[in-house]
């Protein structure tokens, strides 16, 4: 071993354990099967070193690096690997400069990988289209957030998209078991991790493998030891590692993601769920007012008259959070949350609404009938408004008359479900009218 290895050796030791366990092969990689299961497209593809350009998108500490840098070692075309945040018009212009050199002179293709490609300016990514249309460029671009949202149409469209997953508590244990035991990790210690420290360790990573390594590395570097060896408890793993925070973000596409679900939990009828990502969302200190907006709007939407009490919880709640608030509130907001779930369901309210406003915007108006029309001011008699008009109470509280102007007069905007208080209006509707 000469100076130059005794110095890689020591370089290495040094760098965080995230850095020194980050897989180097294909096989190596833990997790995203869907994706580099043997026989899938993405994994034949780096094999034959026959990549084009992609997007990884998934949350962090999932493998989007790591897995460009492995497909760095699988290539013969010349890799650059560069972050978006510090990355400006003249370092794109230097790379194609040099990607057409490298493509004249010696017959080798570029791959470039840009991690957060979502913080490139729409001028950045329009210079480099060119070169990723002619193929000077393979553009393989990672980003946390959605890039349907994030990057420009006309180089998504010459990009397959990735999505990455997060691990599963399983994983991640595979990855903190490889870092006690490999040489590369701390190997070369005696450590002896409880179960119950490591399963804390995956449980409270969000899915993020580097977060349980960093807490892994804290635990080694803080707990006791007995007979020489390294004991991590439970105890340790806890003190090492925040508290699980949940995937959640008010300005990425898990606030979305989320608000999505709650609401189509509570569409679906299924109140565990619906209180699950209510909680999720309280949790990671999303606005109660803004939550208690969603439910009143479901409860007409998706509930509207097939319980009409619906919208009066959901407003309460609604009040409940503008005066109360937090931490008070959770409960009135989950009391709706699991009220509005548990009701029966119809979107007959915003079908109706909807319906009246296409014709509305789209068909010729007739007007008003002369017998519907304010018959209260002086000379509208003469006018002939309100003339003809049958005053419903004095006929027993209904008397069969057309409201719709001549033009709508057959149109039906207003259907009743069979689902709970609305198979009763549809009776009653029904019988007064004599159809449907």
């Amino acid at each position: 071993m000469d100076l130059f290895d005794i110095a890689n050796k020591k370089n290495n030791v040094l760098k965080p354990l995230a850095e020194r366990m980050r897989p180097e092969t294909l096989g190596e990689f833990i997790g995203q099967e869907h994706l580099l299961g043997k026989g899938k497209m993405l994994y034949r593809a780096i094999v034959t070193d026959n990549i084009s350009s992609a997007i990884f998108y998934g949350p962090p500490g999932v493998g989007k690096t790591t897995l460009a840098r492995i497909i760095a070692g699988y290539t013969k075309a010349n890799f650059i690997e560069m972050s978006a945040v510090n990355t400006g018009t003249s370092d794109v212009k230097k790379i194609i400069a040099d990607a057409d050199n490298n493509l004249k002179l010696y017959g080798k293709k570029t791959i470039l990988f840009l991690d957060e490609v979502h913080r490139w300016s729409k001028n950045q990514q329009d210079l480099l289209l060119p070169s990723v249309e002619k193929g000077l460029i393979v553009l393989i671009g990672a980003t946390t957030e959605n890039p349907f949202f994030e990057v420009n149409k006309a180089l998504l469209s010459r990009s397959m998209i990735f999505q990455l997953n997060s691990l599963t508590d399983e994983e991640i244990k595979k990855a903190l078991n490889n870092a006690v035991k490999s040489p590369k990790g701390f190997g070369n210690l005696e450590i002896e991790a409880e179960p119950e420290a490591l399963n804390y360790f995956a449980v409270n990573s969000s899915g993020d493998v580097r977060k349980a390594l960093n807490a892994l590395e804290m635990a080694v570097k803080t707990s006791g030891k007995e007979n020489g060896r390294i004991i991590i408890t439970a105890e340790d793993a806890k003190e090492c590692i925040q508290r699980k925070m949940a995937l959640y973000d008010k300005g990425a596409d898990s606030h979305y993601d989320t608000i999505s679900a709650f609401i189509k939990s509570m569409r679906g009828s299924d109140p565990d769920a619906a209180v699950y990502y209510l909680g999720k969302m309280l949790d990671a200190g999303e606005d109660p007012v803004f939550i208690a907006r969603r439910i009143l709007v479901h409860a007409s939407e998706d509930v509207g008259m097939a319980d009409s009490n619906a919208i009066q919880v959901a407003a309460s709640a609604m009040t409940a959070a503008t005066t109360i608030g937090m931490p008070e509130c959770r409960i009135n907001l989950a009391h709706a949350a699991i009220y509005v779930a548990c009701a029966p369901k119809s979107d007959s309210v915003i079908s109706a609404i909807d319906s009246a406003l296409s014709d509305v915007k789209n068909k010729r108006d007739s007007g008003v009938p002369p017998y519907l029309m304010d018959a209260h001011y002086k000379g509208a008699e003469k006018l002939g408004h309100g003339t003809g008009y049958l005053y419903p109470h004095a006929y027993g509280g209904f008397v069969k008359q057309q409201y719709l102007p001549d033009s709508h007069k057959n149109n039906v905007y207003y259907k009743p479900t069979e689902n709970g208080m609305e198979l009763r209006i549809r009776e009653r509707l029904k019988r007064l009218w004599g159809e449907e």
